[in-house]
């Protein structure tokens, strides 16, 4: 039998069971408002029994451990998703970003040459400057020796070419800042990565020292571990002492309580910033993360808007130069070309024509009042060329927009889809691991009740014994 003095301290184990359980209560409470924070229960055991004549008698009750209440496939499934988020997130931003340097409003009022129903435009945009100028073009061939419709004609152009460099300028722009960002988060992983090394030399040495779970250490790594995935796709390996190892693109950089490997960028020629293994000096195959979506809208859609902004200004001063070239000015000057420079970036109206407007060579024959040359210059408008997919400069720079619409319209439906997904195991992983106010106060009021009973169990023995003793007096 267990007699008073083991029946003591039966209440007393029950008494620092009870207190230990109360205080992971008031843990979880703590942190109810810590996302990063997965609950936490005691698990409690009884003691070992004890032989006796009638029987095993029971001795009390023990905490076993503190262990956290996770589901490790919803965390990987998390994980994953956050590298897809990442990556649509980065493309939905940068897209964005392509639009406003386009200066064009998309809407859905056209369909371009794959179907997709958007179109740009846009007050001073590049498809009003293509309308004006060819507007301005025929004007000049109802009155082509007048000096005003010559300088409205130069306003005209000069506006255009204006928008073309602004816009160049701008993509430019997006491009460095996508350098910029994809650098940037380069930098943030690598601290990652260090983070979660240093993290799982404490979670390791900690378990080893005490046999328990270093819960909260556990859910710290675990949220860098998803901070990580949002910028680069990860593989996670867990290893049995509680480290976790890390591979990004298929090349290990962290293991166990070492980083064995960082995050690099590099130069792939061109400005065309890729990122590798440093110590292995591998080029990184990324599926997912900002770093990927990044590189993916840079080297996709900001290329191909490049391409096709400089082709289209090529196109337009190639044009415009061979049949201006060939027609005569107000004095009989001939030869002149109507634009300079070779793409988005450099056209610029002839400044030989800018200071002298009579220079602009609209007679086909030099003789007064001929409009054969301003015609032909205004009938470009309709003209489709090769290099522009046998489109007119306005349905080329539509098909464009268009395109960038397409892209844009996409990634928010992409982005909206994979927001749903993660919203939904979010809230799968709170049913399973986040705190529920009503749930730890019902159980701080059982674990109250049982400390009470447990207290009142070790006050009756007490007095037992005082009984017994005063019996003996």
């Amino acid at each position: 039998m267990l007699g008073l003095f083991g029946t003591l301290n039966l209440g007393a184990s029950s008494l620092a069971a009870q207190q230990t359980a109360t205080e992971v209560a008031g843990q979880n409470l703590a942190n109810v408002n810590n996302p990063a924070y997965s609950r936490q229960r005691v698990q409690l055991q009884a003691a070992t029994p004890l032989l006796t004549a009638i029987g095993m008698e029971g001795t009390g009750v023990t905490a076993v451990t503190i262990a956290q209440v996770r589901d490790l496939l919803l965390d990987q499934q998390i994980t994953s998703e956050t590298s897809v988020g990442g990556s649509l997130n980065a493309q939905q931003l940068a897209l964005q970003n392509l639009q406003a340097a386009l200066g064009e409003r998309i809407d859905s009022n056209a369909t371009n040459t794959q179907g997709a129903t958007s179109s740009g435009s846009s007050q001073n945009g590049l498809a009003e400057g293509l309308d004006n100028l060819f507007s301005a073009f025929q004007s000049l061939s109802t009155d082509p020796s007048s000096l005003t419709q010559r300088q409205v004609l130069l306003q005209a152009a000069q506006g255009l070419a204006t928008q073309f460099n602004q816009v160049s300028a701008g993509l430019a722009t997006v491009r460095t800042g996508l350098n910029n960002s994809i650098q940037s988060d380069v930098g943030q992983g690598n601290q990652l990565l260090s983070d979660i090394a240093n993290l799982n030399q404490k979670i390791i040495q900690s378990e080893a020292a005490t046999g328990g779970t270093a819960n909260d250490l556990r859910d710290l790594r675990q949220q860098k571990l998803e901070t990580l995935a949002n910028l680069v796709n990860i593989t996670t390996t867990a290893e049995p002492n509680g480290g976790m190892d890390i591979s990004v693109g298929g090349v290990t950089m962290v293991s166990g309580m070492k980083s064995v490997d960082s995050l690099q960028t590099y130069d792939a020629g061109g400005g065309q910033i890729l990122v590798r293994a440093q110590n292995a000096g591998t080029p990184l195959t990324l599926t997912g993360g900002s770093v990927q979506g990044n590189i993916d809208v840079r080297d996709g859609a900001l290329a191909a808007l490049q391409n096709q902004t400089d082709t289209l200004a090529a196109q337009l001063i190639t044009q415009v130069n061979t049949v201006h070239a060939a027609g005569f000015d107000l004095n009989g000057g001939t030869g002149q070309n109507f634009f300079s420079g070779t793409d988005a970036a450099s056209i610029s109206v002839n400044a030989a024509l800018m200071t002298d407007p009579s220079k602009i060579q609209a007679s086909g024959t030099g003789a007064a009042g001929d409009n054969k040359v301003a015609l032909s210059l205004a009938q470009l408008a309709d003209k489709t060329v090769a290099a522009l997919n046998n489109q007119t400069f306005s349905q080329s720079f539509s098909a464009t927009v268009a395109n960038v619409g397409q892209s844009l319209a996409s990634a928010n439906d992409q982005v909206g889809n994979q927001t749903a997904v993660s919203n939904m195991l979010s809230a799968q992983r709170d049913s399973v691991s986040g705190v529920s106010i009503d749930e730890e106060m019902t159980d701080m009021l059982k674990f109250q009740k049982a400390y009470e009973a447990s207290a009142k169990l070790v006050a009756t023995i007490s007095n037992m014994l005082e009984t017994v003793v005063s019996m003996k007096t």
